[in-house]
């Protein structure tokens, strides 16, 4: 797939942009300063597949609490700033491997430079950014509103301040909880940014309402070749962020890698508990360390044959058994409640 060429990035041991895959990025809903339970969270992103992690900094003992929570993770940790600049001067010399703010909200233009200033002196990324809901008055009258053109105008104009400053260490996000008018941003800014762009729904919503845009507005956005890292924003656990992310990145042929479950939508011939089944393996494979496997759960050995041909290995439900197949053909029939553990053993003895 096409991907739009941007400078390359270097975030701690991380590299984006340029021909960098796509990275997947988090940020923990901890308080900060209480290390134990930032690290404990961040840890269990790590093992999800989050790639880099992001952390609020309100205050100056957040500030200061990065230094031992870097410590204890190995992922970079980018450090979130708004409203005040010593904050921000703070967490960089905490080991802070990106920071993020948002110009406009920092203060002064003497404020940003001293942020760039020590920014340059650790020769640490900065994110420019900006989201709708902080759009700058002029902007507002200017288009009338909250629109893609007056975010893509007020990202730019950061990015040309912090440029004249001298650096051009940077990524830049755009995010608008509207999906289409992020598309829209993205679409604009791509032509004209030559820094990697940190992609996102910001305020999705929950689990379920949050997936479905942050799938929408990222697929969009991704498979037009724009974006090099990306966060699915969701109301809850951030592990889920993660599972998203990597399923969108699969979808769209950018990541490779792990056990992909596919599984009938059930009907009147299903004679198991389908849903539940699915739920299972799906569950059960994430700590199964094979590399693009696709596993086919059908829920009736009428069609199961088939309609699982295309899988590596599948199971189909029948009455109070079920079968085994593989490539389309059935290897061996098994009780139902066997079903789970018989293919268990075949995915941890796998060979193709």
């Amino acid at each position: 797939m096409y991907r739009n060429q941007t400078k390359e990035i270097a975030i701690g041991s991380v590299k984006i942009g340029g021909d960098n895959p796509v990275v997947i990025q988090s940020m923990t809903n901890t308080k900060t300063e209480d290390i134990e339970a930032t690290t404990e969270q961040i840890l269990k992103l790590e093992a999800a597949g989050c790639e880099i992690i992001r952390c609020a900094v309100p205050n100056m003992e957040a500030a200061e609490a990065l230094r031992e929570i870097k410590r204890r993770i190995h992922i970079p940790l980018v450090a979130d700033i708004h409203f005040d600049y010593r904050l921000a001067i703070a967490a960089i010399e905490n080991g802070a491997d990106k920071i993020r703010i948002n110009p406009g909200n920092i203060g002064s233009e003497e404020k940003v430079r001293a942020v760039v200033d020590k920014a340059k002196e650790y020769n640490v990324p900065i994110r420019v950014g900006v989201n709708s809901g902080s759009l700058e008055k002029h902007l507002l009258e200017k288009y009338s509103g909250v629109t893609a053109e007056g975010i893509v105008e007020s990202a730019l104009d950061k990015v040309r301040m912090i440029e004249k400053m001298g650096y051009d260490n940077l990524v830049v996000s755009i995010k608008s909880s509207d999906v289409m008018m992020c598309v829209k941003a993205h679409e604009l800014i791509a032509k004209e940014c030559p820094y990697p762009l940190h992609v996102g729904i910001t305020e999705s919503g929950t689990v379920y309402s949050g997936n479905v845009k942050s799938s929408v507005g990222l697929g969009i956005i991704l498979y037009e070749g724009i974006g090099n890292t990306i966060r699915v924003s969701l109301t809850g656990d951030p592990t889920e962020e993660i599972r998203t992310a990597k399923l969108i990145l699969r979808t769209l042929g950018l990541r490779k890698g792990g056990i992909e479950v596919v599984s009938c939508p059930t009907c009147g011939r299903t004679k198991i508990d389908l849903i539940g089944l699915a739920n299972e393996v799906e569950k059960m494979v994430e700590d199964i360390p094979l590399d693009d496997v696709r596993v086919a759960v059908m829920g009736c050995a009428v069609n199961g044959p088939g309609e699982a041909r295309e899988a590596d290995i599948g199971i189909a439900g029948g009455i109070g058994e079920g079968l085994l197949i593989k490539k389309g053909e059935i290897v061996k029939k098994v009780k139902e409640e066997e079903l789970l553990d018989t293919l268990r053993k075949e995915l941890l003895n796998w060979e193709r």
